[in-house]
């Protein structure tokens, strides 16, 4: 059953601004929203025009945009001490430090 919905301009363009930035079209959006507060499973999942993709997909696609200069700029072990420079833990796997060496 199709419903109309008189939305206010500025609403319309929230509408709008929310759909293109997930690529979808206002009304797919919208329906997905309703879909989604209403607790139903329905037509917007299977209107979807973008592709399912894995989390690894969406990072390196986001990754690609960022600048050399800033990438350059990252430490070259952080992943595997994110807790070193996320909460200033010690990094692991390394000795204590010492004033001299033995």
């Amino acid at each position: 059953m199709p419903v109309t919905i008189d939305l206010s301009g500025e609403a319309e363009q929230a509408l709008k601004s929310k759909a293109k930035a997930e690529g979808l079209s206002a009304e797919i959006y919208a329906r997905r929203l309703l879909e989604r507060d209403l607790g139903i499973r329905g037509r917007a999942e299977a209107d979807d025009p973008r592709p399912l993709q894995t989390a690894a997909d969406i990072v390196l696609r986001h990754m690609g945009k960022v600048p050399d200069e800033m990438m350059n700029r990252l430490p070259k072990d952080g992943a595997s001490q994110h807790d070193h420079y996320i909460y200033g833990t010690p990094k692991r796997g390394l000795p204590p430090f010492r004033e001299k060496p033995l």
